[in-house]
């Protein structure tokens, strides 16, 4: 938390990513239990996403759609996608499909707050306004997964995380944490 690139955020990002992943670690061993048990495939979902300066990095989650799914269906997930297993939706109504994020975090390629880091197909199209999200490293939560998360359209979303990152404090971040979990408890905005 804190401004983009300080000492501070990183010092920051890197124990609380060590802490949730020591606390979670129980969640996380069922978690892959019941993916293997329900469906075949990895229990993580790899998948590239744009960061900080434009450049690609390999994001975590949790595999919440049946194996290759992506060669079923679109690449953005839709409202009551038959692609969702069971225990994908139990995962992403609960935002634990998110915690290997952690893991970007500690590697350095996302901070606990953030842009939401997008898939190639769609910051490739990118113009040069949108294009500023590269200047910020993106995050497991941020100010558009507080304010409308999936119903935002890709658009929506990075006119607001520009906006919100040219006034980044550690304050606002600390603020935007707490809302985070009121939105993760109520599943709001979420699909």
């Amino acid at each position: 938390m804190g401004k983009q690139g300080s000492l501070i955020k990183r010092l920051t990002d890197i124990i609380i990513s060590i802490f949730v992943l020591i606390i979670t670690s129980p969640v996380l061993l069922l978690s892959i239990i019941a993916i293997k048990l329900e469906s075949s495939g990895p229990a993580l979902f790899i998948q590239e996403r744009t960061g900080l300066s434009g450049k690609k990095f390999k994001m975590y989650k949790f595999r919440g759609m049946i194996d290759n799914a992506l060669s079923y269906g679109p690449e953005l997930t839709q409202i009551d996608d038959p692609r969702i297993t069971k225990v994908g939706k139990f995962l992403r109504r609960t935002s634990i499909d998110e915690i290997p994020n952690f893991i970007n975090v500690l590697k350095g390629e996302m901070s606990i707050i953030g842009p939401r880091p997008e898939i190639i197909s769609i910051t490739e199209g990118y113009s040069d306004e949108q294009k500023k999200v590269f200047q910020f490293k993106p995050g497991i939560t941020g100010y558009s997964q507080i304010n409308g998360r999936q119903m935002l359209s890709p658009e929506e979303r990075v006119k607001m995380e520009i906006d919100y990152y040219k006034n980044e404090n550690i304050f606002r971040d600390v603020t935007l944490l707490f809302h985070t979990i009121n939105v993760v408890i109520t599943n709001k905005g979420n699909i």
